[in-house]
């Protein structure tokens, strides 16, 4: 029963868990390049909101890189880490759609 719910929920060794952690990672160090940037831009461009929409994304980020760590750590848990997984896989796909809306309306100069 385990094993089959392993392979449903995507736990254990190979579980989304495992591939969202560095993902997410590195995710908040493009945010922060890009937080960088912004800032560098702003004295040529002048003040946009880039970078707070960046930060609120490296945020939502890192809370999928902690709920992931916490989902692997807590493996044995059952219950507790498949919402840990769940919750880490909402916020990165989130993060993902915030950034790219982010890059879209910075590129046509809404933002």
């Amino acid at each position: 029963m385990a094993e089959r719910r392993k392979a449903i929920t995507g736990s254990g060794e190979d579980g989304l868990s495992r591939h969202i952690l560095p993902n997410a990672g590195t995710m908040v160090g493009v945010c922060t390049t890009l937080i960088g940037l912004v800032k560098i831009a702003e004295g040529w461009i002048g003040p946009s909101h880039v970078d707070e929409a960046a930060a609120l994304t490296a945020v939502l980020f890192l809370v999928s890189a902690v709920a992931s760590y916490l989902s692997i750590r807590l493996g044995d848990a059952g219950d507790l880490s498949m919402r840990l997984e769940r919750c880490a896989d909402i916020c990165f796909v989130i993060g993902l759609i915030g950034l790219t809306l982010i890059a879209v309306l910075f590129a046509y100069e809404t933002i």
